[in-house]
């Protein structure tokens, strides 16, 4: 795997870091977690940033919200007891195959 695809996997991951604790900010009122929540964002558009150095914007881009939306899903049922449904899991799957397909058919 390349640098750049690396840059953007570790990216994905943050930004499921930082989505999930949006959840803990209460609206940015509490210090520990805003802080967190905001280093995190800005470490994941860093290295999206440099992923897209090499990557085209269009794959770097959908790679790094799929890989969010997913993690943020998973989470989210696990750590919030957000719902689990056939559909629901059968469209999170597409999301995964999406990015699996987006690496597979991408100029890098």
């Amino acid at each position: 795997m390349s640098s750049a695809w690396m840059y953007l996997v570790i990216a994905g991951l943050l930004e499921v870091c930082w989505a999930v604790g949006l959840k803990y900010t209460e609206g940015f009122t509490r210090m520990w977690p805003s802080v967190f929540t905001l280093t995190t964002l800005a470490a994941s558009m860093y290295l999206l940033a440099k992923a897209s150095n090499t990557l085209p914007i269009g794959t770097a881009y959908a790679v790094w919200v799929g890989i969010g939306a997913v993690g943020a899903s998973v989470l989210g049922i696990f750590l919030f007891k957000e719902p689990v449904t056939a559909p629901r899991l059968v469209f999170l799957a597409l999301l995964v195959i999406s990015i699996i397909g987006l690496k597979f058919t991408a100029a890098d």
